[in-house]
């Protein structure tokens, strides 16, 4: 692990393993550590990079929400691409971090050879509801920031996109609430601010350019997102909507044996992908001068 400097902020990144890289993105109040059950499998076959986000746990929190737009998150993970030599990985985001990883694909795409998306959205096409979530987003921010990290991680948890993580074993639970304690007010409330739904701009227009193989996974007991899944699988060409029974928003945390299977589904896919892509590279090199590929 380590914190490296991109863009003029220090980023918290851990790594493990070898092979096609992986990158594990958390949503909000969530760090790299929300990873942890799933690292070591998925470092058995991929180098995985997992960092935790600005405004979130061991990275830099910095005063200025507007560091926190989703452009310069974008461009901070590129930043981190390339100091750890990764050359265009299977990017798997959660919430938060599937926005993230959706912006990147859209505005980076030679940068990114795969998504993964777990409950993720393209962000609010309307304008007015846009604003609306900002105002209401902005109001949280205050109160993060006027009443503490542990009154809004009592409130958060009540949330009721997370009501059915109260199924949980009392230890999963615990374990997610110590991650949320272990951030700063001035992170979260800027989070929120700079990258949250009201700030993020609409995706939806730029969706129908994407080609890449994209994985699109939610919880059938998250009814908005299922939603929001189905509308992504309809923008993006190609895409694959997983629904995965008895689980809500965060299908890892909910279901986690059911989604490291989808996700070396998806993977092993892309290799027979990449292999066969390779096997015809090489045939078109017998006969004469081709198109150069990228491996996954």
């Amino acid at each position: 692990m380590a914190r490296i400097l991109v863009n003029g902020v220090r980023l918290h990144v851990e790594t493990e393993g070898s092979g096609p890289p992986l990158v594990l993105l958390h949503g909000f109040t969530g760090s790299a550590e929300a990873w942890h059950p799933h690292l070591s499998v998925f470092a058995a076959q991929r180098r995985v990079l997992v960092p935790d986000l600005l405004g979130h746990a061991r990275s830099d929190a910095p005063a200025d929400p507007r560091r926190y737009q989703i452009e310069h998150a974008a461009a901070d993970l590129l930043a981190v691409f390339d100091h750890f030599g990764v050359d265009r990985p299977c990017v798997l985001g959660y919430s938060m971090g599937g926005r993230v990883a959706l912006y990147l694909a859209a505005t980076a795409p030679r940068r990114v050879g795969a998504l993964i998306l777990v409950s993720a959205s393209p962000g609010i096409r309307d304008d007015a509801t846009r604003r609306a979530r900002a105002v209401e987003d902005g109001a949280l921010a205050d109160a993060i920031e006027r009443d503490g990290v542990p009154a809004f991680v009592g409130r958060w948890e009540r949330h009721p996109l997370f009501a059915t993580q109260e199924r949980l074993p009392a230890a999963v639970r615990r374990t997610v609430r110590a991650q949320r304690l272990r951030h700063q007010a001035r992170g979260l409330a800027n989070s929120l601010r700079g990258i949250g739904q009201g700030a993020q701009p609409a995706l939806h227009e730029h969706l129908s350019r994407l080609r890449l193989p994209t994985l699109l996974m939610v919880g059938e007991l998250d009814e908005r997102y299922c939603a929001l899944g189905r509308e992504l699988c309809a923008l993006i060409p190609g895409a694959q909507l997983t629904v995965v029974p008895q689980a809500g928003h965060a299908v890892q945390v909910e279901q986690p044996e059911e989604f490291q299977r989808h996700v070396f589904e998806f993977l092993e896919r892309l290799r027979d992908r990449a292999h066969d892509e390779v096997s015809h590279d090489g045939d078109r090199m017998a006969e004469g001068p081709g198109l150069q590929r990228h491996s996954l």
